[in-house]
């Protein structure tokens, strides 16, 4: 366990710096003002023909926008079972370890994406309302990716039913690849946003799941 821990551990950090080099990528490479009213893109020519070939769907949009909802349920759903136990046990140090990373976790992801939200990297191709948005890393893809797979693990760690196990990992990825695959040909995003996003959540989940295999475990 504690090797696996050390490998995703490298994986992760990789992997935020991957994104890191990435975004850095996206505010200097082939660089036009080619979004709305005139604002900045990278890698402009590709984004741009990606987006002249896909187009707008808004009741993509508006479909996916909704079930962007069921991560945050699943975040409610384990804050629920933390406070369950810290009602129970009556002290934060009793509650699972590997609870613990996951709320911490769901706090990291978060200020990921309020970060994003405050300073903006690109905005999106299409006014949404009239109103023009932050667009880099998609965060409902970003949301979506970062919590799906903690869903899949904490359940295959604390149920010993197989079939639900199964039913909870099949659902989860169909629905995870149905969100990223929906953002992609909705056309509200470039596709640079959506691969930042699948960047950033890999590496964050390999951070996660490294800390709950070195100090959840005893081996």
């Amino acid at each position: 366990m504690k090797e696996n821990g050390k490998m995703l551990f490298i994986l992760g950090t990789a992997l935020l710096v991957m994104f890191a080099i990435w975004t850095w990528l996206i505010q200097y490479v082939d660089v036009q003002s080619a979004g709305q009213k005139g604002t900045e893109i990278g890698f402009a020519t590709f984004n741009c023909w990606f987006h002249r070939i896909i187009g707008v769907h808004m009741a993509i949009y508006t479909i996916t926008d909704w079930l962007g909802l069921v991560p945050i349920f699943v975040c409610i759903a384990f804050g629920e079972v933390g406070f369950i136990q810290l009602i129970k046990r009556k002290s934060l140090f009793k509650v699972d370890r590997d609870l613990i990373f996951l709320g911490i976790y769901y706090v990291v992801v978060i200020l990921g994406y309020l970060i994003f939200e405050m300073i903006p990297i690109n905005y999106r191709p299409i006014l949404i309302d009239g109103i023009l948005e932050a667009s880099y890393p998609s965060s409902t893809t970003l949301l979506v990716l970062s919590v799906m797979p903690t869903l899949v693990y904490q359940v295959n760690r604390r149920s010993t039913n197989l079939r639900f196990r199964k039913f909870v990992c099949t659902m989860s990825i169909v629905f995870s690849l149905f969100m990223v695959l929906g953002r992609l040909v909705a056309g509200v995003h470039w596709f640079t946003d959506i691969v930042g996003a699948v960047i950033l959540s890999a590496g964050l989940y390999c951070l996660y799941k490294a800390m709950v295999l070195l100090f959840c475990y005893d081996k």
